[in-house]
């Protein structure tokens, strides 16, 4: 198979997960947003790149948003929210940071395939992820790509999607955005 098949092969992959994402859970994510006064992300690996990314567009629209580990992270509060994208909701360095989010009393939203994992369990509420887990041996969804790639990518595009919904909710345009684009490059 050529690499533009390949490419045409991904994009329907990512075509049929949107149809598995319900939109009351991805609703229940902006407002949980628009509702704290921090929004904390955290991921590890390419989902973390993924956060990393969400963070990036969130403060363009001019949300409090930090990535759980930079050095310019302030502490977590009672009145923040911690967004978690885990495909398997079960890595460990995560689940530490749940558990302690849950403690302080904030909110936990977890992005995920595995609603029931652990992470899924912690969270006040669980947004549903079509893909498979690294190992793919146990997976419902079927994937040409290899790991966790289906669900990194989709979480990409879903955070960017929450963004256009903020956007929409906000009455924002890429042109207000852009004035909180970094500048000094």
């Amino acid at each position: 198979m050529q690499t533009t098949q390949y490419l045409a092969e991904i994009l329907k992959e990512l075509h049929r997960s949107v149809g598995l994402i319900a939109d009351d859970e991805a609703e229940k994510l902006v407002n949980g947003i628009l509702e704290s006064k921090k929004v904390f992300v955290a991921g590890a690996g390419r989902s973390g790149f993924m956060a990393k990314s969400f963070a990036m567009r969130m403060m363009h629209i001019g949300i409090d948003a930090y990535v759980v580990g930079e050095t310019v992270t302030p502490n977590f509060e009672k009145d923040d929210i911690l967004i978690i994208g885990s495909g398997s909701g079960e890595t460990k360095s995560l689940v530490s940071m749940a558990e302690k989010a849950k403690n302080i009393g904030g909110t936990i939203a977890a992005v995920t395939i595995f609603s029931e994992s652990t992470i899924g369990k912690l969270a006040d509420f669980t947004i549903k992820i079509p893909g498979s887990p690294k190992d793919q041996s146990d997976s419902d969804y079927k994937t040409i790509q290899p790991m966790g790639s289906l669900f990194e990518q989709t979480l990409l595009l879903f955070y960017d999607a929450v963004i256009l919904r903020f956007m929409e909710k906000r009455g924002l345009d890429s042109n207000t955005m852009y004035g909180r684009h970094a500048n000094l490059e």
